[in-house]
This record gives C-alpha cells, sequence and structure tokens, in this order.
C-alpha cells in the first residue's frame, strides 16, 4: 500500500511507521468489533467513577492521601480506561471521536476528582494566587510589597488577566473557577498538543497515543491554579503555532506553506502569545527560547524559528530592562553563581528524602522512576526507529536541559524539566510502543504493561500528599478568621505554608512560618514550644499576635519532615495549657490561639 501522500518527509525513512487509513472513509458505521468494543468500555469506565466518588471517606486519609480512600470501583475505572484504549488503538478504523472520548474521560478522572470530592480550592499556592489577584482588585492593578509579595508586579500577566476576568464577569474572587482550573487547563492543552502531532503525522493512532502518554505521565502537578500552568499552556500553543510553519511539516506538505515565513496574522498571534509567558512568568521564557536555539539549528527550520526567537529574544531583554529590572538586579549574582555550579542545580530537586517519611520515600522513588522511564523509553525511541531523529521531537525533549543545568530554581528546576520535555518524549514514546498494538508481536506484553504502569505512576505523584494540599471548610473558616476578623497589624504565626488564604488581606498583617525560621530556632521550638515561640513573638512588638494550627499543616510537618513528627500536636498541648495563650477560635480540624501578653494585657 503506498505511503499517504500528506506524510511529512522525515516519515519516508527507515522503518517508518505504518500508513494512516484513509480518515474521511472512517466512522463509527465502518466499526470494526475493537472499535465496538473500546467505545463500549466508555461508559462502563464512567460509571465505575462515578460510583467511586460517592464511595470515599476523605477522613481516612493518612500519609498516602487519597490513594489510601479511593475505592476499588475508581481502579476499576482507570483499568478499564487503559484496555479500552489499547483496544481503540489496535483498530486503524478507530475515529477521531473515540479516541477524544477516551482523552476527555481520562482528564476527568484525573483531574476532576478532587474538585468534585472536595469543597474548597486544593493547594495553599492556589489560594494564595487567588488572594495576589484580590490585591490587584483592591488596589487598581498594584500588589503592596507587603511580604515581599511585590515581585508579582513584575510579572503580572496571568493575574491581571484574571483580575480582568473578575471585573468583566461581576466576580467578588476567583475561588469558583479556581477549582476547575486544573481540569480547564488540561482540556485547553489537548489543542495544542494535537496541533503538534499532527503537524508531524496524519496516523490517527500514534496521535492519539501521544496525547495518551502525555495525559498518563503528566505528574509534576503544575497544572494548578497558577502562572506556570497558564504559561505552559501558551508554549505549547507557540511550538503548534510554530512546528505547523516548518517547511517540514504535514501542512506545508500540503501545500498550505506560505511563501513567507510567517503570514502577518499568524505572526502577530505568535508575538501575542509570546508577550503572554514573557508577562507571566520567570521560567517559562527561557524554557521557550531554550526550545527556540535548539530548533533553529536545522537549517531548514532557520527561516521560521529564527523570527520567532529573535523576537522572543527580544521582548525578554526589554522587560528585564525595564519591568522586572528590580528582581533581576537583586538576584544577578545568584544567577551567575548557579551557572557555575550545574551539577548542583539538577541534584536539589532529588536530595529532600532525608527526612521524610518512608511513603514519601516510596512515591518519591515511584515519581523518579516514572520520569526516568520515559526519558529512556524516548532515548530508545531515538535510537531505534531512524525517522523520528528527522523531526524536531528530540531537540524538544532535550531543549530543557540547558535551563536546568544553570539555575535550581528553588530545589524544581529538574521536575520543570520534565514538564517541558514531556510534550516530545510522549511523541517519541509513542512511536516506539502504539505500533505494538497495531498486531501482536514480542513487544505487545512489554506495551501492556507500560502504559497501566505509567498511570500508575501519575497517580502516586497526583494523589500522595492529598492530606496536606486538601482543606476542610473548618481550615478554611479559622484562616477566614485570622485574616478577616483580628485587628491590622497583627502577626499571624503557622507552623507551615500548608494553610487555606493566610495571604488574603496580606498587606494589613505580618506573616510568619515557623519551619521558615533558623535551625537554631526550630531545634529551640521542638525541645521546648513556648519558649521556642518567645523570639517570633517579639517581632509583634505592640501588636496582637495569633497562632494558627491546623490538620493540612500537620499533616505538612509529617509529609516533609521539616520539624520532628509531631511537633504540631506538642505544639498545641503547650499553647492550651499556658496562662498567655487563649483559644479564640475551634474547629476539628484547626484552632487560633491570640497570644496575650501578661505585661500588657489582652489583646481584643
Amino acid at each position: 500500500m503506498p505511503r499517504a501522500a500528506t506524510d511529512a518527509p522525515w516519515e519516508t525513512g527507515h522503518t517508518p511507521p505504518p500508513p494512516p487509513s484513509p480518515t474521511r472513509r472512517t466512522g463509527w458505521r465502518r466499526a470494526g468489533p475493537g472499535v465496538l468494543t473500546a467505545a463500549g468500555a466508555l461508559p462502563a469506565a464512567a460509571v465505575l467513577w462515578l460510583l467511586a466518588l460517592g464511595d470515599v471517606h476523605l477522613a481516612g486519609m493518612g500519609d498516602l492521601g487519597l490513594l489510601q480512600v479511593l475505592p476499588v470501583t475508581f481502579w476499576a475505572a482507570l483499568a478499564l480506561l487503559v484496555v479500552g484504549f489499547c483496544v481503540a488503538a489496535a483498530d486503524r478504523r478507530t475515529p477521531h471521536a473515540c479516541y477524544a472520548a477516551y482523552t476527555l474521560l481520562l482528564i476527568a478522572v484525573i483531574h476532576a476528582t478532587p474538585p468534585l470530592l472536595y469543597s474548597e480550592l486544593r493547594y495553599a499556592w492556589a489560594w494564595k494566587h487567588v488572594a495576589v489577584i484580590d490585591a490587584m482588585v483592591r488596589h487598581n492593578g498594584e500588589v503592596p510589597d507587603a511580604a515581599g509579595l511585590g515581585i508579582y508586579n513584575q510579572w503580572p500577566g496571568f493575574f491581571q488577566f484574571n483580575a480582568l476576568l473578575l471585573r468583566t464577569a461581576g466576580l467578588e474572587s476567583a475561588l469558583p473557577y479556581a477549582l476547575w482550573a486544573q481540569v480547564l487547563v488540561n482540556v485547553l492543552t489537548l489543542g495544542p498538543l494535537l496541533l503538534i502531532y499532527r503537524s508531524l503525522t496524519a496516523d490517527r493512532r500514534l496521535i492519539w497515543g501521544a496525547v495518551w502518554i502525555y495525559y498518563s505521565c503528566s505528574w509534576v502537578g503544575q497544572d494548578y491554579f497558577a502562572p506556570q500552568a497558564f504559561t505552559f499552556l501558551l508554549y505549547t500553543a507557540v511550538l503548534a503555532l510554530i512546528l505547523r510553519q516548518l517547511p517540514t511539516s504535514r501542512s506545508a506538505k500540503r501545500g498550505r506553506s506560505s511563501s513567507r515565513a510567517w503570514p502577518p496574522g499568524l505572526f502577530v498571534l505568535l508575538l501575542l502569545l509570546e508577550a503572554a509567558i514573557i508577562t507571566s512568568h520567570q521560567l517559562s521564557p527561557l524554557m521557550l527560547i531554550s526550545a527556540l536555539v535548539l530548533l533553529s539549528l536545522p537549517r531548514a527550520n532557520r527561516r521560521v524559528v529564527r523570527l520567532a526567537l529573535a523576537a522572543a529574544v527580544a521582548l525578554n531583554l526589554a522587560w528585564y530592562a525595564t519591568v522586572a529590572r528590580p528582581y533581576v538586579t537583586e538576584n544577578l549574582g545568584e544567577f551567575v553563581k548557579a551557572v557555575t555550579r550545574p551539577e548542583a542545580n539538577v541534584w536539589s530537586g532529588l536530595n529532600r528524602l532525608a527526612d521524610a517519611p518512608p511513603s514519601q520515600v516510596m512515591v518519591s522513588w515511584i515519581d523518579r522512576g516514572l520520569s526516568g522511564g520515559v526519558f529512556l523509553l524516548a532515548a530508545v525511541a531515538c535510537v531505534a526507529l531512524r525517522w523520528t531523529r528527522r523531526t524536531p521531537m528530540p531537540l524538544l525533549a532535550l531543549s530543557p536541559l540547558p535551563i536546568a543545568l544553570v539555575n535550581a530554581y528553588g530545589g524544581e528546576m529538574v521536575f520543570r524539566a520534565y514538564m517541558f520535555a514531556l510534550p516530545a518524549a510522549a511523541f517519541l514514546i509513542a512511536a516506539l510502543l502504539i505500533p505494538a498494538l497495531r498486531r501482536p508481536s514480542v513487544r505487545t506484553p512489554l506495551v501492556c504493561v507500560l502504559l497501566p504502569a505509567m498511570l500508575g505512576g501519575l497517580v502516586f505523584g497526583y494523589y500522595s500528599k492529598e492530606a496536606m494540599n486538601r482543606f476542610s471548610p473548618g481550615e478554611v473558616a479559622a484562616t477566614r478568621y485570622v485574616t478577616t476578623q483580628t485587628p491590622p497589624g497583627s502577626l499571624i504565626i503557622s507552623v507551615t505554608f500548608a494553610a487555606p488564604g493566610l495571604e488574603m488581606r496580606y498587606d494589613q498583617h505580618e506573616r510568619n512560618e515557623l519551619t521558615g525560621e533558623s535551625l537554631a530556632a526550630k531545634r529551640l521550638l521542638a525541645r521546648d514550644p513556648v519558649a521556642g515561640l518567645a523570639p517570633v513573638l517579639g517581632r509583634a512588638g505592640n501588636k496582637p499576635a495569633y497562632i494558627l494550627l491546623s490538620r493540612a499543616q500537620n499533616a505538612d510537618v509529617r509529609l516533609n519532615g521539616a520539624m520532628p513528627s509531631g511537633f504540631t500536636q506538642r505544639l498545641e498541648s503547650a499553647l492550651s495549657r499556658s496562662p498567655e495563650f487563649t483559644a479564640v477560635y475551634r474547629h476539628a480540624d484547626a484552632v487560633v490561639y491570640r497570644f496575650d501578653p501578661p505585661s500588657q494585657g489582652s489583646f481584643r
């Protein structure tokens, strides 16, 4: 059978993927038994998932979070999804609609489960971003610099966009839709991913196999309500535009490419996307520039990529020289220092297991195993399949590496590098694995093991810390009490960052986290909690001080080991016995103590 005329040039080399069947003649009416079986598995998986949600008891969460409370029906739904997708990918007549339905249900099962189970927004960082938007609305676009949050004035794109959305929609807060941000971001990312993969091949099974593998391996958890999620979505959109303009793309092969490198309308769209990335996040523009540098290396790409690269560099430098200049000036020395120690930058994100409990050590190694397996399989694909080396995917998979070597990014760089490499790595892995589903071979059993193993690694990375990421209504109410019912200027003390909305009205209060204290101060706190609090309380001067303790903070201490296990309970016990502290708010999941200095009377 001759190859389809729409295949890209790199697909005509050694060991190309099988040609796609004629898409126009493929539909549900011509579906074979495999397609019908796969289609029937979808509603069954959806029903199992929905039944599982009604049988989850959140109070039973322990050190493994949701993994400990999700019933058998949830895991059966996931297993049925994997089996059904494999059956679909084995049949060349499977239509796009079937693949799309499987992908959307996978997104729903993984990402809609928490918001359907929780009544409050997940992740303390998401609450912080809601607070920043609130501050921008209250201060007409400016974020007061209290507590060092003035940095958001230097990368305000994401926050200004949401502030505009609030004003336009007449909403008072971003909380209602922030709860569903992970579902929305992952659904929206599907569009650019499809455009990227369709610029490389016409094979439906390879396109959707890459999509499936991407969503099965995206465990890093940077898709919540945050600038990173917003800019990563834009990053994939930029890549989609660029890859479809390359002379080796399928659109160019079909004769759609212009005689110019960029049609004016598309180039303006590209500039807008790049500007939105550069004004919204510190790291994403650097990842984009690194990707464009590597994409510009092949001679055939330069006419298209160099224009995009020049625009990205110029916009980023202009931003550094103007709006972001305070941050760049203050941290320039750290940037230079980081460049000289690449091994420390990479290792900084992998050496945090010393004080973690055994459950989290296990989870961390599962995450590392999934990440290492993804890069290993992508490398095997490049070696085994010559045609993949003629695509831009190997370059894009490697593009985060230069940035990872020159900046630790607070110990998170290695995980962010994985996140930006995953779209390309997923395509390479699909090229290696998906053909084994088309016809039985020695690789078929391996693929049937690897696909569920990927999804298993994802759920460990996603759900294992829910004891500290989930907040109950009582915890939210306790935080709202200390941020709205205490005198302006009060010092609010928490053990860790795991509290929902402590940054709300942050410009009206002082904040302190005990885990951020020096090692000597934390040792004193561990020996004698009340005596250890004295130096912290002394910073309040004559102003009131409130100590917030909660279930999520206790879980944070237990899971991350920043303080000895049981510290939060011992601190609460000590405060309840001390006459200098009065419980002013109490709930099963949270308690607030007010500090009453004997020499100054009680703060009311």
